[in-house]
């Protein structure tokens, strides 16, 4: 099928958009119309690693509608709305008991960009393989193949374009506050970080009524927006007296991956507290032992989620008017692609989503 995506074919180039063809869906698989997909930090991190194969799609927030399936799927059907998540194999232990972030599998099925068996699922107008199996979906495009593990079905009445976010970015916020560390009522969490992963999370605390929401970012109007969203307190990253500013807290969450930042999220725990990291590319983190006494520190992938019971749960808690997402988004044109990664750098925008 000819389709149009978001071509990156050299790391220190930008996106094209282009036609390709894209392969048909295989056992277990479905091609999805693309309403909208979010732009994520991580398509923007890992673009620029050399080890990925060039050209690919990027992608992994996509929402949209099911034109076909393949052979054997029986999850989804044609004509179902449905969000993309991450993908994972289903049957190895992490999946059978709950955890499919943490698939034995995630690492080939979801940052290798091609499917397990190493097929391309695209090529170019001359022939040439085209990746296209990012977070098994590559969905910076007019349609995507998707496997039917990382598909979730919702309700057609709902504001499709705009639910694609929810598969990665907001799922990985949320989760962490409620499922991960997770915050208890009267607890605080001091966030660091108000991108989408951060303000997701920031509504997630307010959801599970913590008492003290610290928002900690470099930018003034992510600040501004973090009290709007349910911080309580909304600090300077750049304070040189941040850490006393923040106080002791519960629970801290880290979404730059900066290792001075993750380090400071540590020495922020009161005893018996948790970290939990999620921001990647920033370099190592080093700690003192004694800064672990009676402390707890874990990176966690997916917001713990699995994506067919949460992304209902925080669609349920959006129509409740208690996790407003959309006041994140903001619209561009796929062809704008560029556009939206340089104003989500500058901080302008805090989760861009690309309409095909």
């Amino acid at each position: 099928m000819r389709i149009q995506a978001a071509v990156l074919r050299d790391t220190a180039k930008p996106f094209a958009v282009e036609d390709v063809h894209l392969h048909d869906p295989g056992p277990g698989e479905a091609l999805v119309r693309v309403a909208g997909a979010g732009l994520c930090h991580t398509d923007v991190v890992f673009r620029a690693f050399p080890q990925l194969p060039m050209p690919m799609i990027f992608g992994h927030e996509g929402s949209g509608v099911v034109e076909a399936v393949g052979p054997g799927t029986s999850r989804v059907k044609p004509g179902d709305h449905v969000v993309m998540s991450f993908d994972s194999c289903g049957w190895c232990v992490q999946c059978v008991t709950g955890a499919p972030a943490y698939c034995a599998e995630f690492m080939t099925r979801n940052l290798s960009g091609t499917r397990v068996d190493g097929s391309s699922g695209a090529t170019d107008l001359a022939g040439a393989p085209v990746a296209a199996r990012w977070f098994g979906q590559s969905s910076l495009a007019t349609h995507a193949v998707a496997t039917e593990r990382n598909l979730v079905v919702v309700d057609p009445s709902l504001p499709l374009d705009l639910l694609g976010p929810l598969g990665c970015g907001l799922q990985t916020g949320a989760g962490a506050v409620l499922n991960s560390l997770p915050v208890r009522p009267g607890d605080g969490v001091a966030v660091f970080g108000a991108g989408a992963v951060g303000l997701a999370a920031v509504m997630a605390a307010r959801v599970a009524g913590a008492s003290d929401i610290v928002a900690v970012d470099l930018h003034a109007s992510r600040r501004d927006l973090a009290l709007e969203l349910g911080a309580t307190r909304a600090l300077d990253g750049a304070d040189p007296e941040l850490a006393a500013q923040v106080g002791q807290v519960e629970h801290s969450f880290d979404t730059t991956g900066v290792s001075a930042v993750m380090a400071t999220a540590v020495s922020v725990l009161k005893v018996g507290g948790t970290c939990g990291l999620v921001g990647a590319g920033g370099g190592d983190l080093t700690l003192s032992p004694l800064a672990l006494a009676g402390r707890g520190v874990r990176y966690i992938f997916e917001g713990d989620a699995v994506p067919q019971r949460f992304i209902p749960r925080l669609i349920a808690l959006w129509q409740q008017g208690r996790f407003p997402f959309e006041r994140l988004i903001r619209t561009y044109p796929l062809a704008d692609v560029d556009a939206a990664e340089r104003d989500s750098a500058a901080g302008g925008t805090v989760k861009p989503v690309l309409l095909p």
